[in-house]
C-alpha cells in the first residue's frame, strides 16, 4: 500500500462560514428536506427566534411576527434592537453578542454566539436590519459573505427590534419544503413557555394564557384520570396528569424556552421527584412504574449557562443551576416535593384518583409478570436467529456515533420487499423488519397482547421501547408497504398498533412511509422515477415520444439494484403527522372499530372518486 504524503501542504484553516458550511451537522444536526421536525431548515428557523425570545425574556417586546413563503423565512421581533454600529459583527463573527454578558441575558437559550452565524453561513440570501429609536442598519450576506452594508437610514417610523430574513442555501439543503404542522407546533411550544407573549405565523394568532397547563390540554387525547395539577415557582413550572388511554410515560422538558425533545438532567429529576414524593405522601413504597405509568406531564425550568450535548440543544447535559449553585436534580426534587405534596394534601379527590391509578398499575404489572417472562426468553432467543431483524451497526442510543440521528428501521411485509431493501440498504444506519403476513388488528386490545403477539413482542423488542421512548432505537421508523389495498391495510394495522400502545412515537415523529415510485418512464438514454401521475406525466413531456412505461404495483418488483436510489440520499418520507386536535380514540375506533355507518357513508360517498383517479394513473 502506498503511503501518502503528510506535509504542511495538507494542513488548512477555515474561517468560520467554510468551516459551518464544511461541517453543517455540528451546528445544526442533520440537514434533510423538511419532511422531519428535526431537519436543518427548522433548526434555522429556531436560532433566529430563539433571539426573539431572549428579548421577551429580558421585557422587551410582546410581539414576534413570522413569515414563511416560498422557502423564504422573515421573522420580526419588538425587542432593543441589535447596536446599530453592530448588526454587521452581530451575524458574522464568531464568539460574538452580548450573551456573553450575564447581566443582559441572564437565563438565555444559547450562550456561544453560534445561532445566526450558521443561518448566515447557510442561507444564499440573508438579510439583517435592526431598528432603534427611530434609526436602522440593514445587512446582506450570501453564504456568509457580506454582499452589501446599507447606510444608517434616520426617521423610520419603525418600533425598536430586529428583522432577519433568510432562504437556505438549496445546495445544502436539496429539495426542501417547510411543513406547516412541524412550524405550528414550534410556535405553540414558543407560546406555552413565553405566557403574555403574541406570536404570529403568516397571519395567524398564537398566544397562550395558562402556559404548560394549555399545552397538555391541546396535547392530550382523549379522558384524563383527574384535571391538570399546574404548579409554578421562580424558574420552574410543571403540569401533569394521568391519562386513560395511555400505557407509558409521555414528557414535554424544556430549558430556557428550549424544547429538549431528547430530555436530558432536568426529566431524569422530575421523574424521581415524582416517585420520592407520591411514595412519602402516601407513606407506601411503591415500584416507579407504577407511578408513572401512563403519566403526561411537561416541565419547564430557567437555568444560567445551560450546558447541552450538541448545538441542536436537544438534552441537557449539566447538573448546576449556577457555578457553584444548587443542582438542577435538588432543585427541581425540592420544589416537587414541597408544591405537590401541599397541592395532594388540599386535593384530596386527585390524590384518591392517583392512588387508585397507581394500584390499578400495580395489579396489570403482577398480571403481566409472568408473560412478560415467557415473552422476553421467546424474544431473547428469537434474536439469536431472529430472521424478522436484520440489524444496522449505529442505533439512536449510541451517543458516541454522529450517524445516530439518521438511524432507520423499514418495516417490511414479506421477503421480497425486505430483501430488496436488505441488499441495498446502508448497514450502518439501516436496519430491516420483516413482517409475516397481516399484523393483528390490535384496536381495544390491552398491552396484553403485545406480549402474546410474537410479531408485535419482537417488533416492541428492537425497537427497545417496552419501558418507553427514551431508549428508542431508531431515529426513523419507516413502514414500506406496497402502495395496494393489502399495502395500505398493513400500514394502518401498523399505524394502529403504534398509536394504541406507543403513541409519543407518532407525536415525536418518528414513524414515517416510505414513498417508492409508482412509475418508471425511460426511453434508451434516460430514466425518470415517477411518484405520481403528474410526474409520469411530466417525464413522458420529457423524454419524447413512446417511453418504455412500466407501472410498479409492489416492492417486490422494484429491482435491488433500482431500490437503491429510493432509500438513499434522495430518499422521500412522508412524516405521520397527528391533528392535536384529534381524539386518538375517537380516530382508531373510526378506521378500525366495528363497521360503523359513518363509516359505510363515507365509503360510498368517496368510491367513485378512488375509482376515477385509478383509472386516470394506468391511463
Amino acid at each position: 500500500m502506498a503511503k501518502s504524503n503528510y506535509t504542511e501542504d495538507n494542513i488548512r484553516s477555515l474561517d468560520w462560514k467554510e468551516h459551518i458550511r464544511t461541517r453543517p451537522g455540528m451546528y445544526i444536526g442533520k440537514l434533510g428536506d423538511g419532511s422531519a421536525f428535526d431537519d436543518g431548515i427548522y433548526v434555522l428557523l429556531k436560532e433566529v427566534m430563539d433571539n426573539c425570545i431572549d428579548e421577551f425574556m429580558m421585557g422587551e417586546g410582546d410581539k414576534i411576527e413570522i413569515n414563511v413563503k416560498e422557502g423564504i423565512v422573515s421573522i420580526r421581533d419588538y425587542g432593543r434592537g441589535i447596536p446599530l454600529g453592530k448588526v454587521v459583527d452581530v451575524v458574522s463573527k464568531m464568539n460574538t453578542g452580548g450573551k456573553y454578558d450575564s447581566d443582559a441575558f441572564k437565563k438565555s437559550i444559547g450562550l456561544n454566539g453560534v445561532g445566526t452565524k450558521a443561518v448566515n453561513a447557510l442561507s444564499i440570501n440573508f438579510k439583517v436590519t435592526a431598528y432603534r429609536d427611530g434609526q436602522s442598519k440593514t445587512a446582506e450576506f450570501s453564504k456568509g459573505e457580506l454582499v452589501k452594508e446599507h447606510r444608517l437610514v434616520s426617521n423610520t417610523g419603525e418600533k425598536n427590534g430586529t428583522l432577519v430574513e433568510f432562504k437556505p442555501d438549496d445546495s445544502i439543503f436539496k429539495k426542501y419544503h417547510y411543513v406547516h404542522e412541524y412550524m405550528d407546533r414550534m410556535i405553540w411550544n414558543y407560546a406555552y413557555l413565553n405566557t403574555g407573549l403574541k406570536l404570529y405565523l403568516n397571519g395567524a394568532e398564537y398566544e397562550s394564557k395558562n402556559g404548560l397547563k394549555d399545552l397538555l390540554e391541546k396535547n392530550i387525547t382523549g379522558e384524563t384520570l383527574y384535571p391538570i395539577i399546574h404548579l409554578k415557582g421562580e424558574d420552574i413550572e410543571l403540569a401533569m396528569t394521568h391519562s386513560n388511554e395511555h400505557y407509558t410515560e409521555e414528557y414535554y422538558s424544556y430549558v430556557n424556552g428550549q424544547y429538549t425533545t431528547q430530555g436530558g438532567t432536568h426529566q431524569g429529576a422530575f421523574r424521581e421527584a415524582i416517585v420520592k414524593t407520591i411514595r412519602e405522601f402516601f407513606k407506601k413504597d411503591f415500584e416507579p412504574s407504577d407511578v408513572r405509568k401512563s403519566i403526561v406531564a411537561a416541565i419547564s425550568v430557567k437555568v444560567q449557562e445551560p450546558i447541552f450535548e450538541s448545538q441542536t440543544k436537544t438534552k441537557l447535559g449539566s447538573n448546576e443551576i449556577a457555578p457553584g449553585g444548587q443542582s438542577i436534580r435538588s432543585f427541581i426534587g425540592d420544589f416537587i416535593k414541597k408544591e405537590l405534596d401541599n397541592f395532594l394534601h388540599k386535593n384530596s379527590e386527585v390524590a384518591k384518583a392517583i392512588e387508585a391509578k397507581i394500584i390499578a398499575n400495580e395489579r396489570e404489572r403482577k398480571e403481566l409478570t409472568g408473560i412478560q417472562k415467557l415473552a422476553r426468553e421467546r424474544a431473547k432467543k428469537s434474536s439469536l436467529h431472529n430472521k424478522k431483524l436484520r440489524d444496522c451497526r449505529t442505533h439512536l442510543d449510541d451517543t458516541k456515533d454522529v450517524r445516530r440521528l439518521e438511524t432507520s428501521l423499514f418495516i417490511c411485509e414479506g421477503d421480497s420487499a425486505s430483501g430488496s431493501i436488505t441488499k441495498t440498504r446502508d448497514v450502518n444506519t439501516q436496519a430491516v423488519f420483516s413482517l409475516k403476513g397481516k399484523p393483528l388488528n390490535c384496536f381495544g386490545l390491552g398491552k396484553k397482547i403485545v406480549y402474546e403477539n410474537e410479531e408485535f413482542n419482537l417488533m416492541q423488542a428492537a425497537l427497545n421501547i417496552e419501558d418507553g421512548i427514551e431508549n428508542l432505537r431508531y431515529n426513523n421508523i419507516i413502514i414500506a408497504t406496497d402502495a395496494d389495498v393489502d399495502g395500505m391495510h398493513i400500514r394502518l394495522l401498523l399505524l394502529t398498533f403504534f398509536l394504541q400502545f406507543f403513541p409519543e412515537l407518532v407525536k415525536n415523529n418518528h414513524v414515517k412511509i416510505l414513498q417508492t415510485p409508482l412509475f418508471r418512464v425511460r426511453n434508451k438514454k434516460e430514466t425518470a422515477y415517477c411518484y405520481s401521475d403528474e410526474e409520469r406525466k411530466a417525464a413522458i413531456s420529457k423524454l419524447g415520444p413512446k417511453p418504455e412505461i412500466t407501472r410498479f404495483k409492489g416492492l417486490g418488483e422494484i429491482s435491488p439494484d433500482e431500490f437503491k436510489h429510493f432509500i438513499g440520499k434522495d430518499i422521500r418520507l412522508e412524516p405521520v403527522l397527528l391533528d392535536q386536535k384529534a381524539s386518538i380514540q375517537e380516530l382508531l375506533n373510526y378506521y378500525m372499530g366495528k363497521n360503523t355507518q359513518e363509516r359505510q357513508e363515507f365509503i360510498i360517498d368517496n368510491l367513485r372518486v378512488e375509482l376515477d383517479a385509478e383509472e386516470n394513473l394506468l391511463a
